[in-house]
C-alpha cells in the first residue's frame, strides 16, 4: 500500500518541523511538502496534490480557511485535517464551513495526530469529526439571506448585492450580520469559503 502523502501547513517553524518529524518517522506516512503561509500552501498543494492537508488556521497572509477552500474545490480527493492551538466552537464552525474533514488540537499527542492523519486518508471519522450537511448550515437562512450568501461567495460587494436585489446597502450589511450569527461564523471571508465549498460539492454530484 502506498504511503499517505501529507502537506503540513503551519507558520511556526519549530511546530511545523516537529509535526513533520513525527509524521516522517511513522510507517506508511510521508510528508511531501511544507508551507508557512497561504500562498505557499496553495502553490504546493497544486504541485504535489497530497492525500491529506494538515492545516493550521492562523497564518500571516490569511487563514487556513482560504487554503482549505482552494484545496476542497481544486483537489476534492484531498482530505483535510485542521490543526489548531485553540479549541472553540467558532474555529470548528469556520473549518466545517470551509470543508475540513477533522479537527485536532496542537496539544494532541503524537499517537492521536498519526491516527487523525491515517483516519482522514482512509475516509474514517476521527475524534472531533466536523463534516457538515449543507442543509444544516443553511436551514436557518431566509430566501434573501441565501441569495446574499451566494452573491458574497461570488465576490460581490455590499453595494453590488444591494443593487442586484433592489434593497439598501445598509440592509445588506444587516443581512450579512444575521447570516454570520446563524451560520456560527465571524467574518465575511468565512462565508466566501463556505460558498466555495458548496459550489464544489454541487459540481461533484
Amino acid at each position: 500500500m502506498a504511503d499517505v502523502r501529507v502537506l503540513v501547513l503551519d507558520d511556526h517553524e519549530v511546530v511545523r518541523r516537529g509535526i513533520c518529524d513525527i509524521l516522517d518517522r511513522a510507517e506508511g506516512i510521508e510528508v511531501v511538502a511544507e508551507a508557512a503561509n497561504v500562498a505557499q500552501a496553495v502553490r504546493r498543494a497544486d504541485a504535489v496534490r497530497p492525500d491529506v492537508l494538515l492545516s493550521d488556521l492562523r497564518l500571516p497572509d490569511g487563514t487556513g480557511l482560504d487554503v482549505i477552500a482552494h484545496v476542497r474545490s481544486q483537489h476534492p480527493d484531498t482530505h483535510i485535517v485542521v490543526l489548531t492551538s485553540y479549541d472553540d466552537d467558532d474555529a470548528k464552525a469556520a473549518a466545517r464551513a470551509a470543508g475540513a474533514d477533522a479537527f485536532i488540537a496542537k496539544t494532541a499527542g503524537s499517537a492521536e495526530l498519526l491516527k487523525a492523519v491515517r483516519d482522514a486518508a482512509s475516509g474514517r471519522e476521527h475524534g472531533q469529526h466536523i463534516q457538515v450537511h449543507e442543509d444544516d448550515a443553511i436551514a436557518a437562512l431566509t430566501p434573501t439571506e441565501r441569495k446574499i450568501v451566494s452573491a458574497v461567495g461570488e465576490g460581490k460587494s455590499n453595494r453590488e448585492i444591494a443593487d442586484s436585489l433592489g434593497i439598501a446597502e445598509k440592509t445588506v450589511k444587516n443581512h450579512v450580520t444575521s447570516i454570520l450569527a446563524k451560520m456560527g461564523l465571524q467574518r465575511r471571508t468565512q462565508v466566501v469559503a463556505w460558498a466555495t465549498q458548496r459550489r464544489a460539492q454541487s459540481f461533484r454530484r
